[in-house]
């Protein structure tokens, strides 16, 4: 389950600015295609939706294009756990946490990982509640123009609460690599 606060740019051509925390999974800005199947699947078989798992990957993919783009500013937390949560099989998993690896060289993205041991001065499980009214499956809505803009702001806060958690840069290459190492 991934939270995101967006902006659009103001030219409208996708997003100029995103903050995302996941927990458990892997953001879906930066999911390869088979976990982002996985997850799908996931969700098709649980709730009994409409398999168009082809159509839910094409539109992660479109969307993660953006990842890495000029003028352009991704600040990704993933929860360790999301690192330990095997999803599409051991081959996917590892291509998952190459693709993490291969991520944290792209510009304009900051990736952090929350340690599972890391102090927090909150509980990830206390700003879900932030998803629930919206019914639309994406996480906190984008943009300034938003009727529910206090929930945004909220969801900023709590963000900011977790960021001090995060290791960034080798530290949390070391964890990904960590992990990878025993996939």
């Amino acid at each position: 389950m991934t939270l995101l606060a967006c902006r659009a740019s103001e030219a409208g051509a996708g997003l100029s600015f995103c903050q995302g925390y996941s927990p458990d999974l892997v953001s879906g800005l930066l999911q390869t295609s088979e976990y982002a199947a996985a997850v799908l699947r996931l969700v098709v078989d649980f709730y009994g939706t409409p398999d168009d798992i082809e159509a839910g990957v094409a539109a992660r993919t479109a969307r993660a294009q953006y990842v890495g783009q000029e003028d352009r500013t991704f600040h990704i937390l993933l929860g360790d756990e999301a690192l330990n949560t095997h999803l599409g099989g051991p081959e996917a998993m590892r291509g998952q946490l190459r693709r993490l690896l291969d991520a944290m060289d792209l510009p304009g993205l900051s990736l952090g990982i929350i340690p599972a041991r890391a102090p927090r001065s909150l509980s990830w499980r206390r700003i879900l509640d932030l998803r629930r009214p919206q019914g639309r499956g994406r996480g906190i809505p984008r943009g300034r123009d938003d009727p529910d803009q206090d929930r945004v702001d909220l969801f900023r806060k709590a963000f900011g609460l977790l960021h001090p958690s995060a290791v960034y840069g080798q530290a949390a290459r070391d964890l990904i690599t960590a992990v990878l190492a025993t996939s």
